[in-house]
This record gives structure tokens, C-alpha cells and sequence, in this order.
């Protein structure tokens, strides 16, 4: 089995949440730019992957043989 197969839920889940957290980087942001992960655009979109990446963890089935 492929690593892309094994893993598309977790694959999928970090590329929404990484075009989500540079929406949110975007449209809100940090209008002073201290804040820590809204202040620049990689922040919030790195966050947003590891965020979407382990909410879509959870809809994966597990093979118990």
C-alpha cells in the first residue's frame, strides 16, 4: 500500500487546513502583528494544517485482522 493511499484522510485534512488558516491569516489576521500564530501568514497556515490533519485522523477506520 502507498504512502499517499494510507494516508489521503490526514493528506486531505492538512491541505483544507492549510488553505483554511491563510483564509483566516487573510480576511482576520493581527492588525498589530504580535500575535503569535495570526501575525504572519506561515504560522497560521502551518497551524492550520496540523489542525486539519489530525481533525480528519478521526473519520479514518482502522483493519483489525
Amino acid at each position: 500500500m502507498s504512502l499517499l493511499s494510507k494516508y489521503r484522510l490526514e493528506i486531505a485534512g492538512m491541505v483544507i487546513g492549510a488553505i483554511a488558516g491563510w483564509c483566516y491569516w487573510y480576511f482576520v489576521g493581527c492588525a498589530s502583528g504580535n500575535c503569535p500564530i495570526k501575525g504572519k501568514p506561515l504560522n497560521s497556515t502551518a497551524y492550520g494544517a496540523i489542525v486539519g490533519a489530525l481533525a480528519f485522523s478521526i473519520f479514518k477506520k482502522e483493519n483489525n485482522k
